[in-house]
């Protein structure tokens, strides 16, 4: 229960290197120019890096939820009441665990930051929800049900998870996973400005100035990746085991860490095999694609549609094409090898929600 408490390759390695000389001679001649800092332009407090990389092994954490969650009764109307007359936009719920290492660095990396805090709990009241609590909540349309099954209703798969409610009641937005520090103050951007109301996140991102491009290679090559053409059809016939369909981009740090870490791993390696396997660019408009629904379309177009907005993303779809789950958010090696497992011996079948098969263990 939530309780209250204060071989990445040698190649690889100089692409990484290369970046990083790139982006000092950048800030080097932008300094030497005496280029003026706008009063109205945000400073980037927080490099793409920035929170990336953390130790996702299942352990003893009892990690609790910060003092500055307001104290619920888990009567969900009635805190959103409270966060009105607070003069709040709305109600920020977190879905957590005490032994949740991505909860963990939700809380080290992004909410010890006092600009991202302070952001947040400014236009939203927060309280906290146990994905495995037995704790009754009465949900906004008046259900009774346990923390857990709320969770279950939500869809949400992974800690941790934050569903923004406006002032009256309205989902905007549901993060379903950890992202780092800059890609989370681009998250609250989009629900605290009501940026939803534009279109998806994906496409609000997309409107966004795209960040610098370096000179460097393309996205990451593997053996176990199936070559095109990608026709993934299995309306006509169906497959004969899942797919995995890996959403990457070029200069993706993110993703030279999945190749560098745990797709070395020996026994993510297994699961793959037991697999098909396809990679696709998330900014490629030209590479054709036939879907496992039959729809024919470029990798770009079905990524927006997917509203595929993190990289590396990896969707699973099983053997008549149905998406089964996907990997949306910073994902390290326990993680992805337990939804390799989760979806090999069909978990889903039983368990709704992935954190609900976890824990059956």
């Amino acid at each position: 229960m939530l309780g209250k408490t204060g071989s990445g390759s040698d190649r690889r390695s100089g692409r990484l290197l290369a970046a990083w000389g790139a982006v000092l001679m950048f800030a080097l001649v932008w300094a030497a120019a005496g280029a003026p800092v706008l009063a109205d332009e945000p400073v980037p407090e927080a490099s793409e890096t920035e929170g990336l990389q953390f130790d996702d092994t299942p352990r003893r954490i009892g990690l609790g939820t910060p003092d500055w969650f307001r104290p619920s009764f888990l009567d969900i109307e009635e805190d959103l009441e409270l966060a009105r007359e607070r003069g709040r936009k709305g109600l920020a719920v977190y879905f957590g665990m005490d032994d949740c290492p991505y909860c963990e660095a939700l809380f080290e990396q992004n909410f010890s930051q006092d600009d991202i805090r302070s952001y947040l709990s400014e236009h939203f009241d927060v309280i906290a929800i146990d994905v495995l609590g037995s704790r009754e909540v009465t949900t906004l349309e008046g259900e009774t049900l346990e923390e857990k099954e709320w969770a279950r209703s939500m869809g949400l798969n992974f800690t941790p998870s934050l569903a923004f409610f406006d002032a009256d009641g309205e989902g905007i937005h549901a993060m379903r996973g950890y992202y780092p520090p800059y890609r989370f103050r681009a998250l609250l951007e989009y629900v605290i400005d009501r940026h939803d109301r534009e279109g998806s996140f994906r496409e609000y991102l997309d409107r966004a100035e795209p960040p610098p491009k370096f000179d460097l290679e393309d996205i990451n090559e593997r053996d176990f990746f199936d070559p095109p053409p990608h026709d993934l059809d299995r309306t006509r016939e169906a497959g004969e085991r899942p797919l995995v369909v890996f959403f990457e981009r070029e200069a993706c740090h993110a993703c030279d860490i999945l190749h560098s870490e745990p797709l070395q791993n020996q026994q993510v390696l297994e699961q793959i095999s037991l697999m098909d396997a396809v990679q696709l660019d998330m900014g490629d408009d030209a590479t054709r694609v036939v879907t496992p629904d039959g729809r024919e379309t470029t990798a770009a177009r079905w990524s927006r549609d997917l509203d595929i907005h993190w990289a590396p993303s990896m969707v699973f779809f099983d053997e008549q094409g149905d998406e089964i789950i996907r990997l949306d958010s910073v994902a390290h090696l326990n993680r992805v090898r337990n939804v390799m497992e989760y979806v090999l011996t069909r978990g889903y079948e039983d368990f709704d929600t992935f954190e609900r098969w976890r824990a059956r263990r």
